[in-house]
């Protein structure tokens, strides 16, 4: 017997995967592997001809895994420049393309080097852009992520507050200039991500495997790392089963528990994907929460 919850799901991702790839204005590297990348979208609102734009940063999802990679996102990058932004299409490095032994497929993450990444190319973006997109205003920047991009989000907007003793080049001296963060079905508690078995229990191997847990989340789990003093806001589907809601709603109830107020958008009827998909009506609702901050 079907499952429609399941159904629905399926529906969403192949509705969301069925944009052709939107080639980007520029790329640049931000270092020497081929995945250490960032491509730039000028915005396309109007007549072109505005000054400056927001920065959006965009860290793409798919559980920190090697098969997935910033082109699932490019239809995303390129709804947002034609609402006015300038976006940059962060990629990084993932867990290995092959199956490991005892894992069901291929393994989330790489540990230290995913992190590395996103530290190196926020730190390289205003350079970056101000070569590649002279049009965006590094002033106004937002960083937006979804799923396991959108813990990605978190995390980059926190790095200021990373306990000490936190690998070299990850920890800021402080707050990094954002204007906010908007994370969307964000993998934002790794405790409650793991008991709910999200993604197959990505976030645990995201850390190395069960044996790094505690010495690791520390370091990596926004759920820990609050207050930011950073603008944040978090959406979420109601109806999504790949990260569940719970997720989101135990990191608010984390912010609020340090003093800090989060923004939490559900969206009745709605699961994991349609936030990522320019054909649906979600996606407007994510492009006004990343207004919201930038503008």
């Amino acid at each position: 017997m079907s499952d429609p919850a399941v159904e629905r799901d399926a529906a969403e991702a192949a509705s969301a995967f069925a944009h052709p790839p939107v080639a980007p204005d520029a790329t640049a590297a931000y270092g020497e592997h081929p995945d250490h990348v960032v491509d730039f979208y000028a915005p396309r609102a109007g007549d072109g001809s505005a000054a400056s734009a927001p920065l959006v940063v965009l860290l793409h999802g798919g559980a920190w895994r090697a098969p997935y990679d910033r082109a699932h996102v490019t239809p995303l990058a390129d709804f947002l420049a034609r609402r006015g932004f300038a976006v940059a299409n962060v990629e990084y490095r993932r867990g290995s393309s092959l199956p490991h032994q005892d894992a069901d497929g291929p393994v989330a993450g790489r540990w230290p080097e995913t992190f590395d990444d996103v530290a190196a190319a926020m730190d390289a973006l205003p350079g970056l852009a101000a070569s590649a997109l002279p049009q965006a205003d590094l002033r106004r920047t937002v960083v937006t992520g979804h799923s396991a991009g959108g813990h990605l989000a978190l995390w980059a907007a926190a790095r200021h507050v990373l306990p000490a003793g936190a690998p070299a080049g990850w920890r800021l001296p402080e707050p990094p200039p954002l204007r906010g963060v908007v994370a969307l079905a964000p993998i934002a508690d790794f405790e409650v991500a793991g008991r709910l078995g999200v993604c197959g229990g990505a976030a645990e191997q995201l850390l190395g495997g069960a044996a790094h847990l505690a010495e690791r989340s520390p370091y990596a789990d926004p759920a820990v790392l609050l207050p930011t003093g950073i603008a944040t806001a978090v959406v979420h589907g109601r109806e999504d089963i790949v990260v569940p809601a719970a997720v989101a709603e135990s990191y608010v109830e984390a912010a609020a528990r340090a003093g800090e107020t989060v923004g939490l958008t559900l969206l009745d009827g709605v699961g994991h994907f349609p936030l990522i998909d320019p054909g649906a009506d979600a996606c407007a609702v994510v492009a006004e929460e990343v207004a919201q901050l930038a503008w």
